[in-house]
């Protein structure tokens, strides 16, 4: 018996993870119930995994199904890509979707740039961005399940846990004080803090710092942090992207001459990395202009 699984297995596959369930999954292909099902279990039979665990609530992935269902849509988006890679290699004009994923102050202050330089020597390429929360598994998670062709991820939060990614450094980015403009001690001010804010590789700095007190106010979002520092409430240490754009009222002060830094590159599969899309991508990250506080990796 052939244990391949073919491109019409693997969309069932991540159809019924997308969906929630077989019923849905079948309408969204156009198939029937009983199609998705027998497919499945004849997805699972070949693997000899239980893929889905099956309830009334619908069909949720096992840790096995998950990735499966992860292999499934790069294995897609390989496939996907194939016509506009023969393209290109024909013709060097790149064109079709590219996915990208990006933690919200990457984003917004660097992206634009690099947008506008694609958008210039490949117009028929389409950028597509999704912002996804640096938290848990990150941008590099979304790279890894097959849901974006390139990333751009603070590499020592999370690359680490996702292994058989290509990741590399962009630039290493410094910290800096944010607090009331005016305020003669803003040091001595309660610490607000937020979920993303990578304290994993600025935990030895952190940790040497005894005029840091534990965060009295904790928030979901960095733009919220600075909201209320610019209205007296405390005081922040914040990355340079994120205080790019301060708002009124909000001061910012260095750390020093050695502060915390993070480090942030790109993320993408060793298939993708060789994708023409991808390429032209990295180029540009790699040769536009940085921002102030952003020192570019050699």
């Amino acid at each position: 018996m052939a244990t391949e699984l073919a491109p019409q297995e693997l969309r069932v596959l991540v159809a019924v993870a997308r969906e929630g369930g077989f019923t849905a999954a079948a309408a969204s292909l156009g198939l029937t119930q009983s199609a998705v099902s027998h497919a499945v279990r004849g997805c699972e039979r070949k693997l000899g995994a239980v893929l889905f665990e099956r309830g009334r609530a619908g069909a949720t992935p096992t840790p096995a199904g998950q990735r499966v269902v992860g292999h499934a849509r790069r294995i897609l988006r390989l496939l996907e890509l194939l016509p506009a890679e023969a393209r290109a290699t024909e013709s060097a004009r790149i064109a079709g979707p590219l996915r990208i994923a990006a933690f919200r102050s990457v984003a917004a202050q660097l992206l634009p740039a690099v947008l506008t330089r694609l958008a210039e020597r490949h117009p028929q390429l389409t950028p597509e961005v999704r912002i996804v929360r640096e938290i848990g598994r990150g941008t590099a998670g979304e790279i890894a399940d097959g849901r974006a062709d390139l990333g751009l991820a603070t590499l020592d939060a999370n690359t680490a846990a996702v292994p058989g990614l290509l990741a590399a450094p962009l630039f290493t980015e410094s910290y800096a004080l944010a607090h009331p403009a005016g305020h003669p001690d803003p040091r001595s001010l309660p610490l607000v803090d937020w979920d993303e804010n990578c304290g994993s590789y600025t935990r030895s700095w952190w940790a040497s710092q005894d005029w840091i007190p534990s965060a009295t106010i904790n928030v979901a979002d960095d733009t919220v942090v600075l909201s209320l520092a610019a209205q007296g409430v405390g005081m922040a240490i914040m990355p340079m992207l994120t205080l790019a754009n301060p708002p009124h009222g909000l001061a910012v002060t260095d750390l020093g001459p050695r502060p915390p830094t993070r480090q942030v590159g790109y993320v993408t599969t060793p298939e993708l990395a060789r994708t023409a899309a991808v390429r032209a991508a990295i180029r540009e990250l790699r040769s536009v202009p940085l921002p102030s506080g952003l020192t570019r990796a050699g």
